[in-house]
């Protein structure tokens, strides 16, 4: 079986001063195309180093972390770049929208950096904003919109260049409960109908059992991986 994502005896070390912290030791999981799972740790635990490196947004110490069968962490940083803009798609627990610029304007942004003409922009955007159900809010700035329309601004940023992978990071944790639980259900949507890989990160429970398979990670280290669903 071809996996989507593997890796192997993943590690990262940071350097403070002369004091070197382990933040992953020795990572070894497999993502098949498709799956719904949650990385689940108490703060410190490695959780979101690992999303960084899932993300091209950092990179191993050593060890092999492969997409689609491609070795990732020997990438230039241009080809990163690409990776995070065409493969990979971030949602982040305080949305990260440019203040001031509409809720099309942000989902554009994306596609801005790859260079689509304006009116092929707008186009996709309209689309994925009317998927997470904010037609109507589409000229309004971040500061106009609730918490979670917000956030679903920033889903359908995640969603506009057509990722195979959404990187969910605490995507609730700004969010109260009933808002929380909706921004859940469309991002359940993603998996089960449009078949999106879904990684979500989280420090509680009560969210990673929305998800098929939890994977626990300790000390920079994965301590249990169940399937739950």
């Amino acid at each position: 079986m071809k996996f989507l994502i593997e890796t192997k005896d993943l590690t990262k070390i940071y350097r403070l001063g002369e004091v070197k912290v382990k933040a992953l030791q020795g990572v070894d999981f497999k993502v098949k195309r498709g799956e719904f799972l949650s990385i689940i740790g108490p703060s410190g635990s490695g959780k979101s180093t690992l999303m960084h490196i899932l993300g091209a947004l950092d990179t191993p110490t050593s060890g092999s972390y492969k997409l689609e069968g491609e070795e990732i962490s020997k990438k230039s940083s241009q080809e990163l770049a690409n990776i995070r803009c065409t493969k990979i798609g971030f949602v982040f627990q305080f949305f990260n929208l440019l203040p001031r610029s509409t809720a099309l304007e942000n989902v554009e942004l994306p596609m801005v950096y790859q260079g689509l003409a304006r009116k092929k922009r707008e186009e996709r955007a309209l689309s994925v904003l009317k998927d997470v159900g904010l037609e109507k809010r589409l000229k309004h700035v971040p500061s106009e919109l609730s918490g979670g329309e917000q956030q679903r601004v920033a889903i359908a940023r995640a969603l506009v260049n057509d990722p195979e992978i959404i990187l969910a990071d605490e995507p609730t944790g700004n969010l109260d409960t009933k808002t929380g639980r909706e921004i859940l259900k469309i991002i359940d949507d993603l998996n089960e109908k449009k078949g999106k890989t879904i990684i979500l990160v989280t420090h509680a429970f009560d969210i990673a059992k929305y998800t098929d398979r939890i994977i626990t990670l300790k000390d920079g280290r994965i301590v249990k991986d169940e399937l739950v669903k």
